[in-house]
């Protein structure tokens, strides 16, 4: 019987305080709206159409993304902004339901990338077509870079090994789908290490070409997770639903076939790479959805993190029995320690794929093995994501304590850790 779990611990993907990202809907209020942006933009000044405050206090100058509080309170790092939202549009727009939109993000990328990294001269492999979520996620991380589309992840990796480029981007963990991206999976059958991680706020629009109006849209193409995403706001709109290989490739598909009955969920980057009109934002019917991504490279890690540093070291441990008592005995190499998890992940496969539900053993490259590396397969997994640098003294000795009961440990990454959230402004 395969089971998959997350115990996802502080700070992870910095899940914020409902009451200070969510507006709450009145009772006549449906518990999602959609904003529809008219060709003239909307006048109302303010978030929400309210008044912004007098003496705002002046931006962070860490960079840092401020989620904006309802009606002027404070956000998730305790200040007021009561500017433009998402995509620089003043949200005083009403939603499909007369409702106005509900979340507000804005960010202050200043120069440079997380860590003030400078990605100029790489190269980086990304999944999809010009425009993917994933490519704008690399250019946030690593501003200056050059991108590489493939067409599926496994081709982004493999450009890497080959030397085609210098990083590939993954989508690893998402709010709304939790780790069921499952490219966690692939890193692990690959000899390559994590060397940055970004979480990208996924703002979902509906674009079409360009006089297109949204009583005319009869169909709607993304990548299926994006449409499971925005499922009760494509419920209300009556459209029938069409799944591509991702959002990028979906407005591509909608530009040079220029389909005049269809619409395309994809990022408001996209409608302006591409030349769309953007007949909603806010598509997505959770506001606060969050994708994190990992940027990996070939060892060594290229990134020099110092011991003191404010890091992540992401691992990789795996079993053949007594799965609650190796997690145990994980769990207290750590806490002995006082070192903090931001992730334990347990996934238990006991079967072997066969049956309902089953799932085939997890397989991980063992980059040690005698000869070349070799891929082995195992029925029990943890992912675990600690603080501190692998290098860290006590990270150290927690990671020699696991090696002495568990079957396999193998050290995915140590990177710095980034706990901004990023918008595509």
């Amino acid at each position: 019987m395969a089971y998959t779990s997350s115990l996802n611990l502080p700070k992870h993907l910095l899940l914020p305080n409902p009451r200070r990202t969510r507006h709450r809907p009145s009772s006549s209020s449906s518990s999602s709206s959609v904003s529809f942006v008219p060709k003239a933009a909307a006048k109302a000044n303010g978030v929400n159409g309210h008044a912004p405050e007098k003496k705002p206090p002046p931006p962070p100058p860490n960079g840092k993304a401020l989620i904006d509080g309802v009606n002027g309170k404070k956000g998730v790092n305790g200040h007021v902004n009561s500017k433009k939202g998402v995509n620089g549009h003043v949200n005083g727009n009403k939603g499909v339901n007369g409702h106005s939109d509900r979340i507000h993000l804005s960010v202050s990328t200043g120069g440079g990338g997380p860590g003030g990294q400078d990605g100029s001269g790489l190269r980086v492999a990304f999944q999809g077509a010009p425009g993917a979520y994933s490519e704008f996620a690399a250019k946030t991380a690593l501003p200056g870079c050059d991108t590489l589309p493939c067409r599926t992840f496994a081709d982004a990796l493999a450009a890497v090994e080959r030397g085609a480029a210098d990083r590939a981007i993954l989508p690893v963990e998402s709010t709304m789908e939790g780790t069921a991206l499952r490219n966690y999976d692939l890193l692990l059958r690959h000899g390559l290490v994590v060397a940055q991680e970004i979480n990208l706020f996924v703002h979902y629009c509906l674009l079409a070409m360009p006089g297109v109006r949204a009583a005319e849209v009869r169909r709607v193409i993304s990548h299926p997770m994006a449409l499971a995403h925005c499922g009760r706001a494509l419920a209300r709109l009556g459209v029938d639903r069409e799944p591509v290989e991702d959002t990028a490739g979906a407005v591509e598909m909608l530009r040079s076939n220029r389909m005049l009955d269809t619409a395309a969920i994809a990022s408001p980057r996209a409608a302006d790479l591409y030349g769309l009109d953007v007949l909603a934002h806010g598509l997505q019917d959770e506001s606060w959805n969050v994708t994190r991504f990992l940027l990996l490279s070939r060892p060594p890690s290229p990134v020099a993190l110092p011991v003191d540093a404010d890091a992540k070291t992401s691992m990789v441990v795996a079993h053949r029995g007594g799965s609650l008592m190796v997690l145990l005995k994980v769990l207290s190499a750590f806490s002995s320690r006082n070192i903090n998890l931001t992730k334990l992940e347990v996934i238990n496969n006991d079967g072997d794929g066969a049956g309902a539900g089953a799932r085939p053993p997890v397989m991980i490259l063992d980059t040690n093995a005698r000869g070349a590396p070799t891929l082995r397969a195992f029925p029990h997994v943890l992912y675990v994501d600690c603080a501190g640098t692998a290098h860290d003294p006590r990270v150290r000795e927690a990671i020699q304590e696991i090696e002495k009961f568990a079957v396999f440990v193998r050290v995915l990454g140590c990177y710095a850790a980034d706990t901004t959230v990023y918008d595509l402004q």
